[in-house]
């Protein structure tokens, strides 16, 4: 790592070259004037694509053609190189944390990328035993338990031990990379009313409750199972510092309507800091001056907070 921790770079990866990912990305660089606190900041993948900031690039060796909105398979080998530069660089200790612009899961998929998306592929890079998603902005932290499900699908991937480890990685960050000494965890339950003593479903009594008991008992601060309509008021919010919740509108619906325009995805779990601006990748208003890098400014930001959290 360099002199400190704290000088070490933060690494932005440019996503799929064809959205609104490399826009963003430079035009959080240049609000930032090239470094967040006391982190320069580096942009990581193809040289057209960040011709104009080429004295702070990490190049692909990958190449991309870029035709703003229309993505091309063809372009995923540096998609995925540039997000594996970043990891190996922070896992080394080059750099303190990455940020990473929205990827086309679809793009990838057909060209052969084997993961949902940025967090397994990340957890899969840095050997995490499991990574978790949160959703954070200055109004709200949310953490999906179950992400991209059918919600027929839900119940069933909802066990104990999920609830268990999703609950530790989370109150662990909030502490480690947050700063929070005491941090405090609400959990929504299941199903409304966090089930009514079993006559809206047992699993909030049978599988939820249980797990938070054992985090309890393992010394947390936590709650639940909560009934979800209830959870998101704004004196409801000033109870936690984070909310687990049970599937992914649950979570996303609060935090969108609060932070729509300056949430930030941030993947907990990893040996390494990364965040990204919390939307995709915009196909349709890509290369015509509409993007709005405020989400990804926010992460970049929260990005550097977290670092010197981290590392101090």
């Amino acid at each position: 790592m360099p002199s400190s921790a704290e000088a070490a770079p933060i690494l932005i990866t440019m996503g799929e070259p064809s959205g609104i990912g490399p826009e963003v990305a430079v035009a959080a660089f240049k609000h930032f004037g090239g470094q967040a606190g006391a982190h320069p900041l580096k942009l990581v993948g193809d040289a057209s694509v960040f011709a104009s900031h080429k004295d702070a690039l990490i190049p692909t060796r990958a190449q991309v053609t870029a035709i703003p909105g229309q993505p091309d398979s063809a372009n995923a080998a540096a998609v995925t190189e540039a997000i594996e530069t970043a990891v190996a660089s922070c896992l080394q200790g080059e750099a303190a944390a990455m940020v990473t612009a929205p990827i086309n899961k679809a793009i990838l998929n057909a060209a052969g990328f084997g993961f949902p998306g940025h967090t397994e592929f990340l957890a899969h890079l840095t050997g995490a035993h499991r990574a978790v998603m949160m959703l954070a902005s200055d109004k709200l932290r949310v953490v999906p338990l179950t992400i991209h499900l059918p919600v027929a699908d839900v119940p069933k991937a909802i066990s104990k031990q999920a609830v268990f480890d999703a609950g530790e990685i989370i109150l662990t960050a909030l502490r480690r990379d947050f700063g929070v000494l005491n941090p405090r965890l609400a959990v929504a339950g299941l199903n409304p009313h966090a089930g009514e003593a079993g006559m809206l479903g047992g699993e909030d009594a049978a599988v939820i409750a249980p797990a938070i008991a054992a985090l309890k008992a393992r010394g947390f601060n936590i709650r639940g199972p909560l009934p979800a309509d209830t959870l998101f008021h704004e004196e409801a919010r000033k109870t936690y510092d984070a909310a687990l919740c049970m599937y992914h509108d649950q979570a996303l619906i609060p935090i969108k309507t609060l932070s729509f325009w300056d949430g930030v995805n941030v993947t907990l779990g990893l040996p390494i800091v990364r965040t990204s601006p919390d939307h995709g990748t915009a196909l349709d208003i890509a290369g015509q001056g509409k993007a709005d890098p405020r989400s990804m400014i926010a992460a970049i930001q929260m990005a550097a907070d977290m670092a010197d959290a981290r590392f101090r």
